[in-house]
């Protein structure tokens, strides 16, 4: 088993909760944020992000991890929200594997829209 089986598995499970699927919002949190819709996803994204830097100041190594994975599992919500999944990104990071940070930087700087780099 590895990182991508896990997060396959729980991108499955994600799938499974959306509303349209027979996710109930009564009884499943996930569920209870598709419905809620794209606004209240990436509002938990945000917050997420927000704890995890908190946990990284405070430098306590199980905190950080706990808010790291919350964060990430939000992310993965957002991700089913637009019809994305984890082997998505991981293809994207298998793309930059080997590149200059900066001059990937530098390429998406010259290309309209496509945001900053990390």
């Amino acid at each position: 088993m590895n990182g991508n089986d896990t997060l396959a598995r729980l991108a499955a499970v994600i799938e499974s909760r959306r509303p349209e699927r027979g996710g109930d919002p009564d009884r499943s949190y996930v569920a209870r944020l598709f419905a809620r819709g794209e606004d209240a996803i990436l509002k938990k994204v945000g917050e997420e992000a927000t704890e995890v830097l908190l946990a990284a100041k405070g430098g306590r190594r199980e905190r950080i991890v706990a808010e790291v994975a919350d964060l990430w599992f939000h992310t993965l919500v957002a991700l089913a929200q637009h019809g994305l999944a984890p082997t998505d990104v991981l293809a994207e990071l298998e793309r930059r594997e080997g590149l200059s940070g900066l001059d990937e930087f530098a390429a998406r700087a010259r290309t309209p829209g496509s945001g900053e780099a990390a």
